[in-house]
């Protein structure tokens, strides 16, 4: 077994994986984050700090994504009382659409890039039909391993990672006019 850098922290995703993440590794996205005041960069600092607490306050080594959104959130409340809780999220319509990024990556052939967004989006305008609060793409690891055929994880993998999550950023930024509506990608 590989021993972890002292700076990292193993996620626990919902489907059991564990993905090792640095605090400047985890990104966070609040869409319409007006709402609570804050800027992009004051919620980044604030999951550094939640990262910190859970690694060198608690001594984690392990933690789940839901731990660390349940912390975050906390956190955020506590500096703005405008800020929305988890439970007001769910109010009107389905309240969490999921997609696979793995299927979507099988369905457009290995190394098929062209085909998997095209394939992404309109995946994301299907799930955006049903009215959610939050828009789950699980399956990113898998999904960039299928598209660029690689046994291991290498620069190109977390390059390609970081472009589908940009773009679905772009997307959603580009067919979304409403607020409290939220994106995970795991």
């Amino acid at each position: 077994m590989i021993a972890l850098s002292s700076d990292y922290l193993l996620f626990e995703l919902a489907t059991g994986e564990n993905v090792p993440f640095s605090a400047e590794m985890i990104s966070v996205e609040l869409v319409d984050a007006k709402d609570g005041g804050f800027d992009e960069q004051f919620v980044q600092e604030a999951a550094k700090g939640v990262f910190h607490y859970f690694k060198h306050e608690m001594g984690c080594e392990t933690i789940t994504v839901g731990e660390f959104a349940a912390a975050l959130e906390k956190v955020l409340r506590g500096l703005s009382p405008k800020f929305p809780r988890r439970a007001q999220w769910g109010r009107t319509g389905a309240h969490v659409t999921e997609s696979d990024l793995g299927r979507l990556a099988a369905e457009s052939g290995a190394g098929c890039e062209l085909f998997f967004f095209p394939l992404l989006r309109e995946e994301m305008r299907r799930q955006l039909q049903q009215t959610p609060r939050l828009l789950r793409f699980r399956g990113l690891r898998e999904c960039v391993m299928k598209l660029t055929g690689a046994r291991r994880w290498s620069q190109p993998c977390s390059a390609l990672a970081d472009q589908i999550v940009g773009y679905l950023r772009q997307c959603l930024t580009a067919d979304v006019k409403r607020d409290e509506l939220a994106m995970l990608v795991e």
